[in-house]
This record gives C-alpha cells, structure tokens and sequence, in this order.
C-alpha cells in the first residue's frame, strides 16, 4: 500500500529539459501539476548543454531572457570547423528572425534549475524528488496515475493525464506497452573536458581528420570536448591505453598538448551510447509522451533539448485548456504527437543522412578528408550560412508560447 496518495491534474515523469517545461507551461496556465524526478538534484555532467535560439525565444515570450541569461554562460554566433587542412564557417545566427541571434551553451542544471524556481511561484506547481517511477495506476484500459518509490517509501500519483518525458530509457513508455522504432546510430560520444586558455579564442569548432572527428564546445573557462568513435568502439579504444587517446587528441588538435594530461584517468572520460529511435504512438489513453521518451535524438546539431521544449510549448498549448476543465481525450493527445510528429521525423531524417553518410565514412577514412563542394560554397557565399543556421537554429516547426499566465489568487483579510 502507498504511503501517501496524491490527487491532480497531471503527473510528469522526469524532470529533464521536457517535463520542466510542461510543468511550468502548465502550472503558469493554472492546471494542478506534479513532476517526479528520481534523482536528488539537477547536478548531472555532459548532458545537453546548448540552448538554441528557438528555446530562447520561448523564455523571450515568457518574459524571463533577462534573468535567466544572467548566469555565467558563452554565446555562439557562429559554428565553424576544420575539414582536414581546410577551415570552414558552417553557419552564422546573426540573421535569424529571433530575439537571441546565438546558442547559449550553460549546464543543464542551471537552466533545470531556473525553470523548478519560476514554476514554485505558482501554488498548482509541484516538484519532487527522488521520486521514481516504477508503476502505472490502471482504470481498466485507461491510464489513470504513476506509482513511485521515495526515501519515505511507495507514493501514488492520481492524475487525469501522465506525461512521460524520462527520456530515452523511459520507464513510462515500456510500462505502457508503447512500441518503439529503432532508427540506428553508427557511432557512440565520449565526452570530457580540458581547460581553455586565453589564446585559444572562443569559436566553437569541429574537427574531421581521417578516421576522426572531435569537437570543442567553449564553456568559459574549459573546452567540453566530444570525440566520436564507431559504434561499440569503447572497449578497443581503452585495450590501446589513455596515452595513445591522448596521443590522437593532440593530432587533431596540437594546441591542447599542453594540458590533454588533464584526462587523468578513464573516469574523465564519459561514454553516451548513441540512440536515435520513435515511437510509432505517442499516447495510450490518459498518458502521452513527450521529448526523449517519444523519440532519442542523435547529438548531430546539439538539437535533442531544444526538440524537447518544442515538444512541451506544443503540448501545454493543446493540452492546458482541457486539462483546466476536466481530462484530455485520446483526441486532443493525438493532436499532440499531430503537431510534433512532422518536425522530428524530418529532424531525425537529416541526423541519420549527417550520421550514415558523412559521420560513418570519416570514422572508416584512412587518408586525409577534403572539404566537400558545399562545404567549401559556405566559406565562399557567406549568406549561405544562414540556411544551417536557421535549421540548427530555429528546427523546422517552432513553436510559441499561446498558454495565458493564470496568476496565483491574492487573499484578503
């Protein structure tokens, strides 16, 4: 039996960058809201870092750019890359039809952060933690709530709706039975971080050699660094040792000789195992997924977060008017997955095409990469930067913020 049980309109398991956003979208909008996130704090290393413009734009209209830029954070205008001797620019934000003409790279946390502090000024709003999702309340075929594990022992959520934003290891979506399609991933990212001096500059760049492709993220004072290796590679690449890792390091980028010896040991190295999968049904009735738990995201373009928040704009747009005035119908949640379904297939479609035929060949290359044709056009036609730019930018369907501010009831005496 539960501890506690707790009644509202909608429970969301998982408090990464989709379900932080739902749950202020809606809380904002006046609907009864719990997240349940199964760690203790936001306080987790090498997760999606960059806040693109289309998710500034969301804080923009919600009134909350100022203050949230205000924490030590880099700005990227421009993207560029060395493809084996040649330099590229491959985009250029200035132009886009955004309030924030730049990619804001801050941790994870500070933005999760920022989002539970803004949503706890609304009393429908309600954040817990280390509480994991480990069960689905039933009302014959209908989802009707969560169960979880906390410190204090077994809770159960009723809700009208359960939202799964877990991410890409959902326990929502396989407890649901929701089936889904994996897409394939050639590669896998080891990620660590190397301190940044200041003749390095502040441009964020990739790097493709042959057989290799690393790229240097600036994060104010250190570099997080992603070097990419085929698929299930991990365990070669450790057989070699940490000195020949460094070694490859130093090729492609010599400037970090004096300080790879920063990579103290494998545990400064952390593997993301690559997914890119869907599901084919977003939703059963009184549940729906959202972000990562809907679909994996490939790390090509840093995309995944800003897809997520999309994801949860459109949700509390569909979902805070029916959620306000009862359940949501199976209808509305399909109208969800309607609205987003389009921009990440063509999403992943692009990330599969960047993986499979540029990505794979370079990690099998023996002899020096050369810029290819269009690549080269981008440094010769420097407008043409802007069509990257506005994908990785902007993506293909941005959404905007619709839901009203239903503002907390002031009591008189």
């Amino acid at each position: 039996m539960p501890t506690e049980t707790i009644t509202t309109r909608c429970a969301i398991a998982g408090g990464g960058p989709a379900g932080m956003m739902l749950g202020f979208l809606l809380a904002r909008a006046g609907v009864d809201v719990v997240v349940l996130e199964k760690h203790e704090d936001f306080l987790r290393d090498f997760r999606g870092d960059t806040i693109h413009p289309s998710t500034l734009q969301v804080m923009y209209e919600l009134g909350l750019l100022e203050a949230f830029l205000k924490p030590p954070h880099s700005e990227v205008r421009e993207i560029g890359g060395v493809i084996g001797d040649d330099p590229i620019t491959f985009a250029d934000f200035s132009h886009l039809p955004t309030h924030c003409k730049f990619i804001a790279l801050m941790p994870q946390w500070d933005f999760l952060d920022f989002l539970a502090d803004n949503a706890k000024r609304y009393p429908r709003f309600r954040l817990l933690l280390r509480a994991d999702v480990d069960g689905l309340v039933e009302d014959g075929q209908d989802i009707a709530g969560l169960k979880a594990q906390t410190p204090d022992g077994p809770i159960e959520i009723r809700a009208d709706l359960v939202i799964g934003a877990d991410g890409r290891h959902s326990v929502v979506r396989d407890l649901a039975g929701l089936n889904v399609e994996d897409l394939g991933a050639p590669m896998d990212v080891l990620w660590m971080r190397l301190s940044k001096r200041p003749e390095d500059g502040s441009q964020t760049l990739g790097r493709i050699q042959a057989g290799h492709l690393f790229v240097m993220l600036d994060r104010g004072d250190y570099w997080q660094c992603a070097f990419l290796i085929p698929k299930g590679g991990y365990d070669k690449l450790r057989r070699k040792g940490l000195a020949a890792f460094r070694a490859e390091i130093v090729d492609l980028s010599p400037a970090l000789a004096n300080r790879v010896d920063e990579i103290a040991s494998w545990d400064d190295v952390k593997l993301l195992t690559v997914k890119v999968d869907r599901l084919k049904q977003w939703h059963r009735a009184g549940l729906l997924c959202i972000g990562d738990a809907a679909h994996a995201m490939s790390p090509v373009g840093g995309i995944g977060i800003n897809l997520a928040i999309q994801d949860a704009v459109a949700a509390a747009n569909i979902l805070a008017a029916p959620l306000r005035n009862g359940a949501a119908s199976i209808e509305v949640l399909r109208k969800v997955q309607q609205r987003r379904q389009w921009p990440t297939e063509m999403t992943q479609a692009a990330q599969i095409f960047v993986q499979n035929r540029i990505i794979s060949n370079v990690l099998s290359m023996t002899t020096q990469p050369r810029a290819p044709f269009a690549a080269r056009l981008l440094n010769r036609f420097p407008v043409l930067r802007r069509i990257p730019a506005r994908l990785l930018g902007m993506g293909l369907r941005p959404e905007h913020v619709h839901t009203p501010e239903v503002k907390p009831e002031r009591h008189t005496v």
